[in-house]
């Protein structure tokens, strides 16, 4: 009997596991934004462009580890629902999933007359490409009514999310000639459906809770 036990909490410690991979890599879109750490760091040498990946990287995660960290505690001071959070939650992470699949102007485009300088690497680079709202609201939604063990895994799946998109950046120009435009294109709009899917769930649970369903 101990076995199952521990085999069924092994499975359900997996699927939440693999949830959190795919909505932050969905979320986050690691290949996705090669581009635009190409152009907002063009002209630089591979050193500085080093250092800017991992200061923008170490501040995303720091600002998303203390939405996680304080987010419920934000719901108390301002007399927030969870079944809001999640509403509010699912609608924006579905418009930013179908935004990507309707091809909409993303951060590229907005950046293409952009000059590099020093301030970049904070904003737009860390905030909010990597930790934009989306992620915010997709990494408290797994955390707002969590217990120790989950908070931990999130936290740690973020850590590993980040540090797949600093080698992403400091590799930026080999994936870009090895996927081809194109191909960054496709991985855009697959990560958009799964955003959209993701979205949808997020705001059935809010209904669900705010119903009683």
């Amino acid at each position: 009997m101990h076995i199952k036990i521990s085999n069924y909490h092994m499975e359900n410690i997996l699927a939440y596991s693999l949830t959190v991979f795919t909505a932050f890599f969905a979320i986050m879109n690691p290949i996705t934004n090669v581009p635009i750490f190409i152009k907002l760091t063009e002209g630089q040498e591979q050193k500085k462009k080093r250092e800017i990946a991992t200061t923008a990287c170490l501040v995303a995660f720091v600002i998303i580890v203390a939405f996680i960290l304080i987010g419920k505690y934000i719901f108390q001071i301002f007399g927030l629902t969870i079944p809001a959070f999640k509403i509010f939650g699912g609608i924006l992470v579905f418009y930013i999933g179908f935004g990507m699949l309707q091809s909409n102007k993303n951060e590229a485009h907005l950046l293409k007359e952009t000059v590099y300088d020093d301030g970049v690497t904070i904003s737009p680079l860390a905030i909010p490409i990597m930790a934009g709202p989306g992620t915010i609201v997709t990494a408290m939604n797994f955390v707002v009514n969590a217990n120790f063990f989950h908070l931990l895994i999130t936290i740690i799946i973020l850590a590993l999310l980040v540090f797949i998109s600093y080698l992403a950046f400091i590799n930026s120009n080999h994936i870009v000639r090895f996927l081809g435009t194109k191909n960054v294109v496709i991985i855009e709009k697959i990560m958009g459906i799964i955003l959209g899917v993701f979205g949808v769930n997020m705001l059935i649970g809010g209904i669900k809770l705010a119903f009683n369903v």
